[in-house]
């Protein structure tokens, strides 16, 4: 908790950072690459060109400094931050460096508004919680037995292409060890070193339960768009991953983990690339429970756009208890009768009993938050509501 002392001026900081939180963290992620520019390994690129990566550090920042002595509302921002840094490499020794550039950017936007005392209760607000999440994260590496930043060689035993964007792959490990184990909902990150020799590492969730022989991870080929950069590294691994490569990647981490154990009904709704963590969970609740309540919604712009069919198709044959809906944006006159034409609607997903079952989403964010809204609307409670997001999160997205 920070001091009585720093707390006035970090309240006051609430309407400024809300004002000038963008501008602080642009200048940040400037002046700290062109100082050290071999953090750009540590950091997506892309999400640093669309600028989603600096809207993000606004928005945590912001939400830290309104929210700075309520733990229940930073707990779940700071589980996400810690997991993602673990899937980094993030270490200690990274925390002053982006410290000292963040109180540099405050001070550069600010200007004489940023007064001694002001900066002093950043500094010590932000060395707070680099303690804790440094704490938090030591915690993640100790309890994989991992080094920060350790990669593991792992064999690309199998190529699928799954639909006309979404390719998986299955990787064993190089060596004799087993596979890593995880909780289904996870994701591992992958180090890509291109020809110019920088670095990059993405994290892609994993698409298929624990077995201890194997990990499989469904890629989405990022196109460029009108305000967007094709993805690097998703691109690389289209072009050339194939049967008998090697990859490098992390040990998986992640705190989007469903309830697979249990009995209670469970829901997964998802919409393009984000059905592949809710295929890990269905895959497991198929294997160890093949009798719960399941209801599995999907949401994909065409049947061409739809992966995991063969495992949900697989699922139905053990699962007397799995209810599907499938909602196409756009119909052809082969698919299913039974997919449904248009977004996803709640109200055409089989009823579960709203108040006893966890729902999980993910997917793009426009898809999450309207259907957040829509199953609150329906009388789902927001605590048995759990979304995973892909890429930066913008934390006010959703009411």
């Amino acid at each position: 908790m920070v001091s009585a002392v720093a707390r006035p001026y970090i309240d006051a900081s609430v309407p400024v950072l809300r004002e000038h939180g963008l501008a602080i963290t642009t200048i940040f992620y400037r002046n700290m690459f062109a100082a050290h520019p071999e953090l750009t390994n540590l950091f997506n690129m892309g999400n640093q060109a669309n600028g989603s990566q600096q809207q993000s550090l606004a928005s945590a920042v912001f939400a830290y400094a309104a929210n700075i002595d309520n733990a229940a509302v930073l707990a779940p921002v700071v589980s996400r931050i810690v997991h993602k840094h673990a899937s980094l490499g993030i270490t200690a020794q990274h925390y002053p460096i982006v410290g000292r550039y963040l109180l540099g950017a405050i001070q550069e936007v600010l200007g004489e508004a940023a007064t001694p005392a002001l900066i002093a209760a950043w500094d010590e607000a932000y060395s707070e919680l680099a303690a804790a999440l440094i704490a938090a994260e030591n915690a993640l590496y100790a309890q994989a037995g991992i080094a920060p930043g350790q990669l593991s060689d792992m064999r690309v035993i199998d190529v699928i292409n799954e639909s006309d964007d979404i390719t998986a792959f299955v990787l064993a490990p190089a060596g004799a060890e087993a596979a890593p184990a995880f909780k289904p909902g996870q994701y591992l990150s992958v180090s890509v070193t291109f020809d110019d020799g920088a670095t990059q590492l993405r994290q892609y969730s994993l698409s298929d339960a624990p077995n201890g022989q194997s990990l499989r991870i469904s890629v989405k080929r990022e196109r460029e768009g009108d305000a967007t950069p094709a993805g690097r590294v998703s691109n690389w691994l289209h072009q050339h991953v194939v049967t008998g490569s090697i990859l490098k990647v992390t040990h998986p981490f992640g705190d989007f983990t469903a309830d697979t154990e249990g009995a209670a009904p469970i829901v997964l709704m998802s919409a393009g690339v984000g059905i592949t963590p809710m295929i890990s969970v269905l895959n497991r609740i198929a294997r160890t429970n093949p009798q719960r309540h399941v209801t599995f919604a999907h949401a994909a712009r065409a049947g061409r756009h739809h992966a995991h069919r063969a495992d949900v198709a697989v699922a139905k044959q053990s699962m007397p208890n799995l209810a599907v809906a499938t909602f196409y944006e756009t119909c052809s006159p082969e698919d299913d009768a039974s997919i449904c034409a248009g977004m996803m609607d709640v109200s055409k997903v089989p009823a579960w009993a709203y108040r006893d079952a966890d729902v999980y989403l993910c997917g793009p964010v426009a898809f999450m938050q309207a259907q957040w809204r829509s199953l609150i609307e329906a009388g789902v409670p927001a605590s048995r509501l759990h979304r995973e997001v892909f890429g930066p999160e913008l934390l006010n997205y959703v009411d």
